[in-house]
């Protein structure tokens, strides 16, 4: 294959003087390369073009699980990821590693993963961004969410109403006037399905919605990346306190 567009999603150290990655590719998905070389004084630069989170143009040659990466080329300037649009990145790419198979190919999912990389670069609302794209990776592996009717009477959401949310099935309104944890507003759900920016406190019951059905998606096991951003988030409230 050559010169195929990807992103690297995950380099570890292999051997002396080589790296194991992750790569997500536009035609094949998510594969695994090995970069030989390129720990060693003359490898520097191929190294360099190896991170994360930035386009390039990648080729390589093989059978296999594992293949050779052969050649790597960047692609424009890099993306000025920083703050919380860097942490943001590093958990799209956790998330992919997690849930997105290998040999799986993913076109329409590998330009949104490209456009949520950007926008994050261009200084979106995070929380906003990444919202959007869970629901599209939902929806590309085949778990789409159910956000536009009631699971229990067909009826459609309203936006005043308060809902049970279920992984698999989707939401069905509490009855008026009950309340229960852990529910979600219809206007947080209409939101969602018509891609419309929500308000600060909408967009913090996306946030609790989408984690426990990714949750469900991934057996129980939780991602790093969210301690991560909860310790972050918990330091800020430390110091505006």
């Amino acid at each position: 294959m050559d010169l195929q567009p990807a992103y690297i999603l995950h380099a570890r150290p292999y051997r002396e003087t080589s790296l194991l990655l992750d790569a997500f590719t536009r035609d094949h998905g998510r594969i695994g390369l090995i970069a030989r070389g390129v720990r060693g004084a003359r490898g520097q630069a191929s190294r360099a073009a190896l991170q994360p989170l930035q386009p390039l143009l990648l080729s390589w040659r093989g059978q296999g699980e594992l293949w050779q990466l052969t050649a790597t080329e960047t692609v424009g300037s890099a993306l000025a990821l920083r703050g919380d649009a860097l942490l943001s990145g590093f958990y799209l790419n956790e998330l992919l590693l997690r849930l997105l198979p290998r040999h799986d190919p993913h076109e329409t999912l590998f330009w949104r993963y490209a456009q949520c990389l950007n926008a994050l670069a261009a200084d979106a609302p995070p929380g906003w961004e990444l919202r959007r794209f869970e629901r599209d990776l939902l929806d590309a592996l085949g778990y789409g969410l159910e956000l536009t009717t009631d699971t229990n009477d067909g009826e459609p959401l309203d936006p005043d109403a308060r809902y049970r949310f279920d992984p698999e099935s989707g939401a069905c309104r509490l009855p008026q006037g009950r309340s229960e944890a852990g529910t979600i507003s219809g206007a947080a759900l209409i939101a969602l399905q018509k891609d419309v920016l929500p308000d600060a406190i909408t967009l913090r019951e996306l946030r609790r919605l989408m984690r426990g059905v990714l949750l469900h998606h991934l057996g129980g096991r939780e991602l790093r990346s969210w301690q991560v951003l909860g310790d972050l988030a918990a330091t800020r409230r430390d110091q505006d306190s």
